[in-house]
């Protein structure tokens, strides 16, 4: 149940046996950060540390090279739960890689939490219809988690003043959601 391995990508939920990339998983969210058109906030070492113990993240490998990543969140007492963080590293893109990341993530996520709204908010077009083909529907924000902690974790994105300055309401980042009670 836990590895998936597709041609000679291998999609894997992590365990402590992963810890040894959390620096290259760092690298690869703060590469993504700094590209012109992301959105993505940073995340210390110590929180994907928490996300891979925890066994609430996805990798992609080829071979024994990282080659992409994202993690699961909870918010609102389990209500909501985002899917974050997806990063695939560049020499990797264009291989269906994200899909595959986001796809088993969406499918943990509805293992472990089968009653909660899981939501995210991106910038790319390419989560966007990753996201729609698993059945997301855009939302205006009001509608995702009311949890601070989850906004709070926003500050490190280049574009949160745009949050701060609509008091919550809009971004560059399109809010998106699956609901479980509308599948």
């Amino acid at each position: 149940m836990d590895l998936i391995e597709t041609d000679v990508i291998k999609i894997t939920i992590a365990t402590k046996e992963h810890l040894k990339y959390i620096h290259k998983i760092v690298h690869l969210i703060e590469k993504a950060a700094e590209s012109k058109n992301s959105g993505i906030a940073l995340r210390s070492y110590d929180y994907i540390k928490k996300k891979i113990s925890e066994r609430k993240a996805i990798l992609a490998f080829s071979e024994d090279k990282l080659a992409g990543f994202c993690y699961i969140e909870t918010w609102d007492y389990k209500k909501y739960i985002a899917v974050s963080g997806l990063v695939v590293e560049s020499s990797y893109r264009g291989q269906g890689i994200a899909k595959k990341i986001k796809k088993r993530a969406f499918e943990v996520a509805r293992v472990y939490f089968p009653d909660a709204k899981i939501f995210g908010l991106t910038t790319s077009l390419a989560v966007m219809k990753i996201n729609s083909s698993l059945g997301y529907v855009p939302v205006t924000f009001s509608e995702l988690t009311k949890d601070e902690q989850f906004w709070k974790g926003c500050e490190t994105c280049k574009y949160y003043d745009i949050l701060v300055r609509t008091q919550k309401e809009k971004c560059l980042c399109t809010g998106m959601i699956f609901n479980p009670d509308k599948s």
